[in-house]
């Protein structure tokens, strides 16, 4: 077979993500692991793509082809150090989900909660379990079906050990911060944030620098944002308690 040069595409974003993440820090490290995590999935206003959506509302669940538009690199990496290994071992990278690729392209499954096909400014999707930050560029969208798509017996590689949650706990303060933020619950901020927590959230450096469970961690202070709401956290007996939930915007 006679070798081929790689060949070069050009493709445009048929609309974006509005996502609670403004940025990468405390976004889950795969779709549908923080269920409670809702966001919208907004297109352009082409009346192509709002005939192209047809009938999705029929699936419960699709694929989202995306961009990686912050990775933060130039160039990819043959090689990187999975979250999943603790930031220690390497693997290729073709063998994993990081955003350095030879093409920063990626995948997420989300929950297809509810469409407006005739909403201000393009159609909208709201779904669940998403994974992505703020703006990022959204390539395509396929329905996901269960009967092709899920391999239960598939070998998760390195990367089939089971997930550890941490233990959660929020001080009184941020109990009444909550509760002031989110009085009836319906943005769910109490557990998103529990959930984004209990993955431990922070880069594999922090995590080895200051480990869950050891002593000379206890008291270590992080943050993240989520919509557009400050938290700050401490380690503290073996797990996280939050400190305090405010406004990032004020």
């Amino acid at each position: 077979m006679k070798h081929r040069t790689r060949e070069s595409f050009q493709f445009a974003a048929i609309g974006y993500v509005q996502s609670p993440f403004a940025d990468r820090f405390a976004v889950p490290r795969q779709p549908g692991l923080a269920k409670s995590v809702h966001g919208v999935l907004k297109l352009d206003s082409d009346p192509d793509l709002k005939t192209a959506l047809k009938t999705l509302d029929q699936f419960s669940h699709l694929w989202v082809i995306f961009v990686f538009h912050q990775h933060g690199a130039r160039d990819w990496k043959p090689s990187v150090r999975p979250p999943r290994l603790g930031g220690v071992k390497k693997v290729g990278v073709l063998a994993s989900r990081s955003p350095h690729r030879p093409n920063p392209i990626g995948i997420s499954v989300v929950t297809i909660e509810r469409m407006d096909l005739e909403a201000i400014g393009g159609p909208e999707i709201t779904v669940g379990g998403l994974d992505l930050i703020d703006g990022t560029p959204i390539l395509d969208l396929k329905p996901y079906l269960a009967f092709v798509d899920a391999v239960p017996e598939a070998d998760a590689g390195w990367a089939k050990a089971e997930w550890t949650l941490a233990k959660i706990t929020f001080c009184k303060p941020a109990e009444a911060d909550v509760q002031i933020l989110d009085p009836d619950g319906t943005r769910k901020l109490r557990e998103q944030i529990v959930e984004l927590l209990a993955m431990d959230p922070r880069p594999a450096f922090q995590k080895r620098q200051k480990p869950l469970g050891l002593r000379e961690s206890e008291g270590s202070r992080y943050g993240f944002d989520i919509m557009n709401f400050d938290v700050k956290y401490e380690l503290r007996d073996g797990g996280f308690t939050v400190l305090s939930v405010q406004s990032s915007t004020d």
